[in-house]
């Protein structure tokens, strides 16, 4: 009986991951890397990879916080204690403030945040005195009372502070310059004019109090929280039930400088696989990855690119080899005779993908060279090519950022050029090894578009290739794909006013990342606003999530994933990893009774959410009828989801019941019934 309970509730877990309502965001943080400790009674606050969590000394049970659980932001950079009003203090990088009380209790203190000034608004310290919290800022100081939980005062000194203390009735500020004396006693301390420079200070005024640091860090070191090693996930991709993600990367300018390694999530354990102990055989460091992608002929066979150490190669886990210019056709990306005293096998990687035939493409950045910077490799013979087309150069230069590739429905492999003097789309036919480059930023308008960067492509359910790139969002129609002197689309949405005016689509918007859900419709990622969600036709702005409205962990979006199969999309923001519930699946080809049914069922009194119906066809026909036959709601499906208030078609609640759900394919086929018990 003990294992069945235990079958029981391992089946409704693996229910709850797989089947999540639609609407819900769940956050992956890493909490691996211990920055600051400090001591709350018999709790431990913990500022571990710039998030936070607490640890009881007592039961020895560790709680994370993230925005899910209250907090209002993201990147922790300094946490501190205050003993009389028995609160933590938790500041991020914006300058936006927390107050956290021993129940877990949060508040925040967003006047600084939303201060709209041209200053700095760094938070660079924290000191505390009786009830008060000292915030040595770019500025000046902040005191904040945190017993009435907001700010009492500012001291605008137009310098840099990065630290503050109170010693007797002094209070002293130090800058990148010197310290700065005011006595507590002065009438008006927002007034530059009182305060006074000393050097009569001793520097064990700022010496932080590390007992809880020292005392405490070899137990915590010994903790296991869950979740990612990192909070990097600059490329990701959904297969097969897991997330294959990594988090480096570069960009015209220089390298992100990101610690190596691979994260490796499986949906269905909610547990994570990480590569990161791995020593090039070259010697250099380990750092950058940039893309991965696993064998589709044995998928523990997986290849990891870098920028600056080649292409790793893992079977089971194990690095395998590390294919280098000393060791396979791939060539440094700096040239010798140039740069004399830097290493000739720096390799910069980049754009793994598989062909249909199992053979793997790959990008080499080598433009001081001018080398070949496109390869295929076939792990079964091991042998390598290289390729050498009149495509793979503008300007007589080769393209140096092809990234972010895509094998679309035709078998054709396409890239974006991430560079500011050459942003282009490629195509590549592996089959004939054919090569088309689309570089005329004109629209269908025949406006001349001025861009620089291709960051993101992907191919919709009809076909076309969508671009992202710094000045928006265009569309390669077939026609266009055929033709790469045609150049692209704008989809124009029309204003709906009265007017025959219409605006380009996301026109302008730094785009970073695109995914194409099960309804076809677009899920955009930006750099600086957020996600966006756009209709199937294109036509509408169904949604548009930031920080200030969502449980996004950050604004600027890296890389986008989804699950097909339930909807998830994967996020991967600047501040960590998240994810959202979307009420839209892949498609079936054939709607049967063992595919079609309905989350949650039966549905309980409490429960106040969207009931969802999956296993559909395109676009089907859904109609939900009472148990008297009368039609309480229908609609189409998204993809392969459909999804119901519980409401009637009058707004109102439907009373206890078992309902039907009767489906239809787009073209009036009849589909199949499933039921769905209502509790009352």
């Amino acid at each position: 009986m003990i294992r069945r309970v235990a079958l029981i509730t391992f089946i409704l877990l693996q229910c709850s991951i797989l089947l999540a309502q639609v609407g819900t965001w769940r956050t992956y943080m890493s909490y691996h890397e211990p920055q600051q400790i400090v001591k709350a009674d018999n709790l431990l606050f913990v500022r571990a990879s710039n998030s936070l969590y607490q640890y009881n000394l007592t039961d020895h049970s560790i709680s994370t916080f993230d925005k899910l659980s209250g907090l209002s932001d993201t990147y922790i950079t300094h946490i501190a204690w205050n003993k009389k009003v028995k609160r933590l203090i938790a500041v991020y990088a914006n300058s936006n403030i927390d107050l956290i009380d021993l129940n877990g209790n949060i508040n925040n203190v967003s006047a600084l945040y939303r201060k709209a000034m041209t200053e700095d608004k760094t938070i660079n310290n924290i000191y505390i005195h009786e009830a008060n919290a000292y915030l040595a800022t770019g500025f000046g100081a902040v005191k904040i009372n945190m017993e009435r939980m907001e700010i009492s005062e500012s001291y605008i000194l137009n310098q840099n502070i990065v630290d503050i203390a109170i010693s007797g009735q002094n209070i002293y500020i130090k800058t990148e310059n010197g310290n700065i004396l005011a006595s507590l006693t002065t009438n008006n301390l927002q007034d530059p004019h009182n305060w006074t420079v000393t050097t009569d200070v001793s520097q064990s005024v700022f010496d932080d109090d590390n007992s809880a640091w020292d005392d405490y860090l070899p137990t915590i070191q010994t903790l296991k929280t869950d979740g990612p090693l990192y909070n990097y996930f600059n490329h990701m991709y959904f297969n097969g039930g897991k997330l294959y993600s990594v988090g480096g990367g570069w960009r015209d300018g220089g390298n992100f400088n990101r610690p190596g390694c691979a994260q490796i999530f499986d949906k269905s354990t909610q547990e994570w696989n990480v590569i990161s102990n791995v020593k090039p055989f070259n010697g250099h460091t380990f750092e950058d990855a940039t893309s991965i992608v696993y064998d589709p002929a044995n998928a523990k066979h997986f290849f990891m690119s870098t920028c600056g150490t080649g292409l790793y190669e893992f079977l089971d886990g194990e690095l395998v080899k590390n294919h280098t210019a000393d060791n396979s056709p791939l060539v440094s990306a700096l040239n010798p005779e140039q740069n004399p005293n830097s290493y000739v096998d720096y390799v910069r990687v980049d754009g793994l993908i598989f062909d249909n035939d199992g053979t793997l493409w790959i990008t080499c950045s080598s433009e001081s060279t001018q080398k070949d910077n496109v390869l295929s490799y076939n792990p079964a013979s091991g042998n390598w090519k290289t390729y050498n087309d009149d495509a793979l150069k503008s300007d007589k230069k080769i393209l140096t950022i092809l990234r972010h590739p895509i094998l679309d429905n035709n078998g054709y492999i396409w890239y974006v050029n991430d560079h500011h003097a050459h942003p282009c789309l490629l195509r590549i036919d592996p089959r004939n090894e054919q090569f088309v480059r689309y570089d005329r930023h004109v629209n269908q308008d025949d406006k001349n578009i001025t861009l620089y960067y291709y960051r993101a492509v992907i191919e919709d359910l009809q076909g076309n290739i969508w671009v992202g790139t710094d000045q928006g969002l265009f569309m390669y129609t077939p026609e266009q794909q055929a033709d790469n002197k045609l150049g692209f689309t704008q989809v124009k949405v029309p204003r709906n006013d009265g007017s025959d005016f219409a605006d380009y689509l996301l026109d302008g918007v730094d785009i970073t990342a695109i995914a194409i859900d099960g309804a076809n419709r677009k899920w955009i990622g930006t750099n600086g606003n957020g996600l966006y969600l756009i209709s199937a036709d294109n036509m509408q702005q169904i949604a548009h999530f930031t920080t200030e409205n969502s449980k996004l962990l950050s604004d600027n979006i890296e890389s986008l994933a989804i699950d097909q199969s339930s909807g998830e999309i994967y996020i991967g923001t600047d501040n960590g990893l998240c994810s959202y519930q979307t009420d839209a699946t892949e498609a079936v080809t054939e709607m049967d009774k063992d595919n079609v049914y309905a989350y949650p069922n039966p549905v309980t009194p409490e429960y106040t959410g969207l009931i969802t119906i999956v296993g559909l066809t395109l676009n089907a026909d859904v109609k939900i009828l009472s148990p008297s036959g009368k039609l309480i709601a229908e609609g189409r499906s998204n993809g392969g989801t459909f999804t119901w208030d519980g409401n009637d078609k009058s707004g109102n609640r439907v009373a206890s019941g078992i309902y039907m759900v009767v489906t239809a394919t787009s073209s009036g086929d009849k589909g199949t019934v499933c039921k769905i018990a209502i509790v009352r």
